[in-house]
C-alpha cells in the first residue's frame, strides 16, 4: 500500500499551501486534491511526477516512504531537500506580500522558514500580484545604481534555483551574504551556486556556493521614494563643444595614419 495520500496532505501543509493554492501550482482541480489526500483516489503519473519535481523528490521516495517530520531524504550526489517557506495569507484565504526592512534583514536569515516569524513581518497586498507567492526587500548600498539605496524590490519565489535565468535581476538570501539584490551572471551550476553581479561595475562580481543560499526570488517591481532626475537638454554651446572635440579627434586618426 502506497504513502500518497498522507504524503500530500504533509507535503502541502509543509510548504504552508491550502488545497486552492496547491491545485493552482499543479493545474488540477482543489476537489482532486481532498480526493487524493482523502485516499479516495490516485494522482495518474504523469501529475505524481510533477508534485515530485516541485518538492525535489523521487517517484519512489513520493509513494513509498513515509514522510513526516522525522523523515530524511536519501543521499544524493545533488543532495534534495525540503525547503520549507513560510507564508502568510489575508481573510479572504490570498497569499500576502510580507516586507523585510533592511533592519530585519540579519533576523530574516534564521527566521525566513519559521512562520511564527514571518507572521510579524509587515504585509501588504497589491492587485497586480494576486498569482504565485512574493515577498518584498529594503535593498541598501550603491551597488545596483542607478537604482537608490533604500528601494524596495518585489520578488517573486523561485522553487527551482536552474530555473534562474542570466541577465535578469533576483534577490539572493544566503547564509554568508545576507540578503543581496543583484543580476545573475550565469545559470545555477549544482557545483557552483549562482553568479552575481552588480549594476554598478566598481563592485566586482562573485560566485554565491549552492550550499549556502537559502531563497531566490526573482525581481518583478520596485518601490522607491527617490524619483528621477528630469532630463537635461542639451544647450547649443554643449554642442559646439561636443563637435569641436569630435573634429579634433578625426584630425587626430587622420594625422596618425599620414
Amino acid at each position: 500500500m502506497s504513502n500518497i495520500s498522507a504524503n500530500l496532505r504533509f507535503l502541502r501543509k509543509k510548504s504552508q499551501l491550502t488545497q486552492q493554492q496547491f491545485a493552482d501550482v499543479m493545474e488540477i482541480k482543489r476537489a482532486s486534491v481532498g480526493a487524493y489526500e482523502e485516499n479516495r483516489a490516485e494522482p495518474k503519473y504523469e501529475l505524481l511526477k510533477k508534485i515530485a519535481d516541485y518538492y525535489e523528490l523521487s517517484m519512489d521516495e513520493l509513494v513509498n516512504d513515509v514522510i513526516d517530520e522525522k523523515w530524511k531524504p536519501t543521499p544524493k550526489s545533488n543532495a534534495s531537500n525540503l525547503r520549507v517557506l513560510s507564508i502568510t495569507v489575508d481573510q479572504d484565504d490570498r497569499e500576502n506580500i510580507e516586507l523585510v526592512p533592511v533592519k530585519a534583514s540579519a533576523g530574516y536569515l534564521n527566521g525566513y522558514a519559521d512562520p511564527e516569524y514571518v507572521k510579524e513581518l509587515p504585509r501588504f497586498n497589491l492587485p497586480m500580484f494576486n498569482q504565485g507567492t512574493y515577498r518584498a526587500f529594503e535593498i541598501k548600498g550603491d551597488s545596483m545604481l542607478p537604482l537608490p539605496s533604500g528601494s524596495v524590490i518585489i520578488g517573486e519565489y523561485v522553487e527551482n534555483w536552474h530555473n534562474v535565468k542570466s541577465g535578469q535581476t533576483y534577490v539572493v538570501i544566503s547564509k554568508d551574504e545576507g540578503i543581496v539584490y543583484k543580476r545573475i551572471g550565469a545559470k545555477f551550476k549544482e557545483d557552483k551556486g549562482l553568479k552575481l553581479l552588480s549594476d554598478n561595475k566598481v563592485y566586482d562580481p562573485y560566485w554565491v556556493e549552492a550550499a549556502d543560499i537559502l531563497e531566490v526570488w526573482k525581481a518583478k517591481a520596485f518601490i522607491s521614494t527617490e524619483f528621477p532626475e528630469p532630463t537635461v537638454e542639451p544647450t547649443m554651446e554643449g554642442l559646439t563643444a561636443m563637435m569641436a572635440q569630435m573634429q579634433k579627434t578625426i584630425n587626430t586618426v587622420v594625422d596618425n595614419k599620414k
